[in-house]
């Protein structure tokens, strides 16, 4: 079996709808990282050194190749990534190895007979 992982980086307000939708397009987890900051096309406005930007989070999904484009796009669109500026971004990898995942593969398997 082969994996891709998603990262997915969104304000904090989004973390939870992206990481639903992601799990509604087949990924069967994630792991979030919290309190990350981001700069886009302008730099982050300050007031007193202080940054005014909100939190962002990555969230990261490891899934199975063949159901990685329908997360990607399930969670670009929860998040709204092409409709807004600055509201996230997600890619995805090629995975060369991976361990520690013997016990969601039958849970993978499944879904994949049914996407396939």
């Amino acid at each position: 079996m082969r994996f891709k992982l998603i990262m997915a980086l969104v304000d904090a307000s989004e973390t939870d709808s992206v990481l639903a939708a992601g799990r509604s397009s087949g990924a069967t987890g994630a792991t979030i990282v919290t309190g990350c900051r981001g700069e886009g096309l302008q730099p982050g406005r300050t007031f007193l050194g202080l940054q005014l930007t909100g939190q962002r989070d990555i969230l990261l999904f490891i899934v199975e190749e063949h159901m990685s484009r329908a997360v990607l796009e399930g969670i670009a669109t929860a998040g709204a990534f092409e409709e807004k500026s600055g509201t996230g971004v997600a890619f995805q990898i090629a995975i060369e190895d991976a361990v520690g995942l013997s016990s969601q593969m039958a849970e993978i398997r499944h879904e994949i007979e049914d996407q396939i």
